[in-house]
């Protein structure tokens, strides 16, 4: 594909802000313009009105989820060419398999790594575009470290929320909300450079798909949860 890098515009469709905010980080060494939103309808909005050479899109979103949009998006005259490429925390084969079927150019397991969303922007818009897109500027170590402890402090800010909804997730026994908790967090948590946040989420989604596991079971996982929060919450970020 040929652009003019100076007009190339990437829309992100994730209900998580930490996903949108780290993806504007990634690429904001390079000259394109990222526009962001965070829910399904409100993404086929921007998708038809900006006209993106590349949409990222999450599957589990609130409104209209990530395979539904693909598949009113593929049958839009006006953006069914737009490459699409699917980044979400359930890359099971069933998942693969029906963003695939729906249109999708490539699957993106969370949390995201830098390597990985260059190498999959390249493959999609070809020709090593990112290589060939004129850079804002180059970075210093100290500026990548500083990226990096706003992007963590900005994840630690969100904990308080999230914690609270967790809780109440367990006292109203919502396992659907509990999913979607855990999905999001488990995303944001390993691209903010939390690991350990993810494994944990990944360990309770485990536990609920396991038939005739309790509540007592998953409650006392999201209590190991709710303690690795509260001490990130309580630590500087370094």
């Amino acid at each position: 594909m040929d652009f003019d890098t100076e007009n190339v515009k990437i829309l992100v469709i994730d209900d998580s802000d930490i996903i949108r905010n780290s993806l504007k980080k990634f690429l904001s060494e390079y000259d394109v313009e990222v526009i962001t939103c965070n829910d399904g309808l409100e993404g086929l909005q921007k998708a038809v009105e900006s006209k993106p050479q590349l949409i990222f899109l999450d599957l589990m979103m609130p409104n209209l989820d990530g395979i539904r949009l693909l598949r009113v998006l593929k049958v839009l005259i006006d953006v069914q060419h737009i490459p699409v490429i699917v980044i979400s925390g359930h890359t099971d084969k069933i998942n693969v398999l029906a963003a695939m079927q729906a249109g999708a150019e490539r699957i993106l397991s969370k949390p995201l790594t830098k390597k990985s969303l260059v190498k999959s922007i390249n493959e999609v818009l070809g020709n090593n575009f990112l290589l060939s897109a004129r850079r804002l500027t180059k970075f210093s170590t100290f500026e990548k470290e500083q990226m990096s402890k706003e992007l963590k402090k900005y994840f630690a800010n969100s904990l308080s929320q999230k914690k609270e909804s967790i809780l109440n997730s367990i006292s109203n026994k919502n396992i659907e909300l509990l999913k979607l908790l855990l999905h999001e967090l488990k995303g944001s948590s390993g691209t903010a450079g939390y690991p350990n946040i993810s494994d944990i989420c990944r360990d309770i989604e485990t536990l609920i798909s396991v038939p005739n596991n309790t509540w007592q079971e998953i409650n006392s996982k999201c209590e190991i949860l709710l303690k690795s929060i509260n001490e990130i919450e309580t630590s500087p970020v370094n």
